[in-house]
């Protein structure tokens, strides 16, 4: 475990990854009918593989907020910096 506490986009991309984990499999398992001659099943499956883009778009809201809190973080520090070479 580390020190540092989560950034505000860890918990987007871990939910994103969730979202898209059930997605995936609920596409799958509306293609395997498909491909073995089954009965279809019923169209809230298909809804279900929807979730796939939704979790993507997710967990890139949630990379894009971890990186503008990175840059935000790493401006502070160089002022900081910059202002501590300046008084000393």
């Amino acid at each position: 475990m580390s020190d540092r506490p989560d950034d505000p986009g860890d918990v987007l991309v871990r939910v994103g990854g969730i979202v898209f984990g059930i997605g995936m499999l609920a596409t799958v398992a509306t293609f395997v009918p498909l491909f073995l001659d089954l009965t279809r099943l019923p169209t809230f499956a298909y809804w279900l593989s929807m979730l796939m883009p939704l979790g993507l778009l997710v967990a890139l809201v949630g990379l894009f907020a971890n990186a503008r809190s990175s840059s935000r973080r790493r401006r502070a520090r160089q002022a900081a910096a910059a202002g501590t070479a300046a008084a000393g």
